[in-house]
C-alpha cells in the first residue's frame, strides 16, 4: 500500500499499473496533475493467506484546500506479488480546510504554507 501511495506522489503510472490486478485495472490510468498528495495514515490492515485489506487515509492538496481520501483497499497475492483489486471509499475522518498563508504547511515540511504547497 505504501509503495502505491508513493507512486501516486511521484506520478509513477507504470508502477501503479504493474501493481494493479489485470482483471481490475482500468484501460487508461492518469493522475490528476492538480492534486498533490501530502500524507498517508494506515489505519488498519488484515491478511489472510493470499488476500489482504488495508484501510488508509491519504491527505491531499487540491485547489488550495487540504482534503482526505479514506479507502479500504483489497489486495490478492499472485506469483509472489501483492496486487490491488478494488477499494471501498469510506467517509474521511479528516475535515477539509484551507490553511492560512502564515500557517505551517500540512505536508510536514515545517515551512509556511505560502512558501511550500500553496
Amino acid at each position: 500500500m505504501r509503495s502505491r501511495y508513493s507512486a501516486y506522489v511521484l506520478d509513477d503510472v507504470a508502477y501503479l499499473s504493474q501493481t494493479w490486478h489485470p482483471d481490475f485495472r482500468p484501460r487508461e490510468l492518469t493522475i490528476d496533475p492538480d492534486i498533490r498528495f501530502i500524507g498517508l495514515a494506515v489505519i488498519a490492515s488484515d491478511q489472510q493467506d493470499r488476500q489482504a485489506t488495508v484501510e488508509f487515509e491519504a491527505r491531499l492538496l487540491a485547489s488550495g484546500q487540504v482534503q482526505a481520501m479514506h479507502e479500504k483497499s483489497a489486495f490478492v497475492k499472485k506469483e509472489g506479488k501483492w496486487l490491488y483489486t478494488t477499494g471501498e471509499m469510506l467517509m474521511p475522518g479528516f475535515q477539509p480546510w484551507k490553511p492560512g498563508r502564515n500557517e505551517t504547511c500540512p505536508c510536514g515540511s515545517g515551512k509556511k504554507f505560502k512558501r511550500c504547497c500553496a
